[in-house]
């Protein structure tokens, strides 16, 4: 009880120095702060952008522009012309070919390109005119095929075909599918289908359609009813859970993908059990990247080093209870630890973990002004 006692003084302590700390301002409707202070008994260092949404607008990006490969955040942001950045969505983090493919949601410019996971906690980004809004929200996303009189729920988007499985690719994916022969894909083309290619595997994704590619009891399914220029229709499914919106779900622009829920109007609701996160992920001092919304509506980035002797990283309960003493009341932790970096006006401003440095990831949250 009492070393509760002495933690919530401590961050009552840095919030009031927070609160006295003078944001630079970078651009108009873009300030920068850098502060390092003691949480936990363990020295931590954070960066914090505070963005005016009536100033700027964000955009998800993925790495390379495409849904296979990595890239550095800077790398990202200096390619579209990003004000600042932070490193966003989980990703496939190995050395394979489909390395830096989402771990979860991904949506950019109103197309879906990668399935929800675990009911997650997602960020979804629509710039109006006038402002740009974000909204957090647990989702499940994917898509559902009518082909005939047939409904089938696709597996997952733009991904591995893993075995009993039926993934839907586009051409953002790649120019083909990537696939082994051990399966049927079904190239659509204007919702029509105009090729049924049995054991060859790696089909080619026409410009203007989407190829269903099946393996196990999906595959046999599919060659019971699929026929040549049979018609097929792609709906897409979006349920949200409680999402504290200015606009419905469905007209977001952007949306990525994060673990856990950090805070829910304004109290503290860190979500790792239901999202299905471990406990270690949720105790251990990690470096973190996460995003919130203000009182007063402004937008909140903030990254946290960690894994040095300069800065030790956070746990998520704290990172929750700094955000709610920095004045958010909504808020999400995205993906961390080597990944965690912000960019800002040409320079990468927090200390990266990873050994060699800023470390490839697979998309990021681009900051432009308007």
């Amino acid at each position: 009880m009492m070393k509760k006692l002495i933690a919530l003084i401590a961050l009552l302590v840095l919030a009031a120095a927070v609160a006295a700390q003078d944001y630079k301002t970078v651009r108009d409707g873009v300030e920068y702060a850098e502060l390092e202070r003691e949480i936990d008994q363990t020295k931590v260092r954070m960066n914090l952008l505070r963005l005016d949404p009536t100033k700027v607008r964000l955009d998800v990006a993925h790495a390379m522009d495409n849904l296979t490969g990595t890239e550095k955040t800077s790398s990202i942001a200096t390619r579209h012309g990003a004000i600042a950045a932070i490193n966003a969505g989980f990703f496939r983090f190995d050395a394979s070919i489909f390395a830096g493919d989402p771990a979860g949601v991904l949506m950019i410019d109103g197309k879906l390109l990668s399935e929800s996971h675990n009911d997650r906690i997602a960020v979804l980004i629509k710039n109006f005119t006038a402002r740009t809004d974000v909204v957090f929200a647990h989702l499940n996303v994917n898509y559902k095929l009518t082909i005939g009189k047939e409904e089938i729920e696709v597996s997952g988007i733009d991904r591995e075909r893993k075995a009993d499985e039926l993934v839907l690719f586009t051409p953002e994916f790649s120019r083909t599918t990537l696939t082994d022969p051990q399966g049927v894909e079904i190239a659509v083309e204007r919702n029509r289908i105009t090729k049924i290619s049995d054991g060859r595997g790696s089909t080619a994704i026409p410009a203007d359609g989407f190829v269903i590619s099946a393996s196990g009891k999906l595959r046999e399914r599919l060659l019971k009813i699929v026929k040549l220029k049979e018609k097929v229709k792609l709906t897409r499914i979006i349920n949200a859970k409680e999402p504290k919106a200015g606009f419905d779900v469905l007209e977001a622009e952007d949306i990525t993908n994060g673990v856990a829920q950090l805070l829910r109007n304004g109290k503290i609701d860190v979500t790792w059990e239901q999202e299905k996160a471990s406990k270690s992920f949720y105790e251990t001092k990690h470096p973190r990247t996460a995003l919130a919304k203000l009182k007063d509506g402004k937008i909140l980035m903030i990254t946290v080093d960690g894994r040095s002797e300069s800065s030790g990283g956070i746990s998520l309960e704290n990172l929750a209870r700094l955000l709610l003493e920095f004045g958010a009341t909504d808020a999400m932790n995205l993906d961390g630890g080597g990944s965690t970096t912000m960019f800002l006006d040409g320079r990468v401003v927090n200390h990266p973990s990873d050994k060699e440095g800023e470390r490839r990831i697979g998309d990021a949250i681009l900051v432009f002004t308007r």
